[in-house]
Formats: C-alpha cells, sequence, structure tokens
C-alpha cells in the first residue's frame, strides 16, 4: 500500500481518513505510483486562502491546493508526489452545493490534486477526459 499521510490542522469528521487513504492507495496503484508518498493536508478557509497569497499571489480562498515534490527520473528526490491541501470548510459549501457528501466532495478534489501531482493539467480536452477518468475512478473506489 502507497504511504499515504494525512495533516489534520482542523477538524476532520470520524471515518474520512481511513476511506480517503482507501480509495488514493487503490487509484496509486492503479496508476503505476504505488511506491510513492502522498501527504493530504486538511486545513480551514483561513489557512487555504493564506497559502494561495503565499504561493500564488492571490488573496482568495480554494478548494484544494497541489504543491508537487516529485521529479520523473531524478534519483536523488525522494518518492513523494506532493502535498494535496484541501479545505474542508469549502469543500463542505461545495458537497452542499452539489448535494452529495462531504467524502465524495474531498475525493473529487483529492483525484483533482493527484492529477495535477503527476504532471496533468486540464487545458485540453484530452486533459480534461484524463482528469474525468480519475475522478470517477476515486468516486467508484
Amino acid at each position: 500500500m502507497p504511504p499515504i499521510h494525512f495533516v489534520a490542522k482542523t477538524k476532520v469528521p470520524p471515518g474520512l481518513r481511513p476511506r480517503l487513504r482507501q480509495a488514493l492507495a487503490a487509484l496509486l496503484l492503479e496508476l503505476g505510483y504505488s511506491d510513492h508518498a502522498l501527504t493530504v493536508i486538511f486545513v480551514s478557509d483561513r489557512e487555504i486562502r493564506r497559502l494561495k497569497h503565499q504561493h500564488w499571489g492571490e488573496d482568495a480562498p480554494t478548494d484544494v491546493l497541489s504543491f508537487p515534490t516529485f521529479e520523473p527520473g531524478d534519483p536523488f528526490l525522494p518518492p513523494h508526489l506532493g502535498d494535496v491541501v484541501i479545505s474542508l470548510e469549502t469543500a463542505q459549501r461545495q458537497a452542499q452545493a452539489q448535494g452529495h457528501s462531504l467524502e465524495t466532495e474531498v475525493r473529487i478534489l483529492a483525484a483533482h490534486s493527484l492529477w495535477h501531482l503527476l504532471g496533468h493539467d486540464h487545458t485540453s480536452e484530452r486533459e480534461w477526459q484524463g482528469f474525468h477518468r480519475v475522478q470517477e475512478r476515486i468516486l467508484s473506489l
């Protein structure tokens, strides 16, 4: 099982971490990254806004940020894909607006961030299709 680490800088509902760990581990295995670590950090809106301002120069909240640490082919870096930072406050609002659970929203955000950590974007139709496949897969796990 890939090492998936969690950091909680805000209150995390019971059961969310183990189910997310299981889904992310299965997804990493399917994508061929089962030997790479991943860190998921749960924060408040205030904290994610601070991070976005610090790293992107934008003073606005967001739902998820990706901080990649993996460089393909670099033998000196540890096999850590990066950090996924999720605002649970924003995730909860988005879940309510979409009519699904917080867990579903967190899985969607984690898949989105993982897609970026693996070096992908969604600027083309092909990239969007790949992202949607990853999103659908994590929701089915």
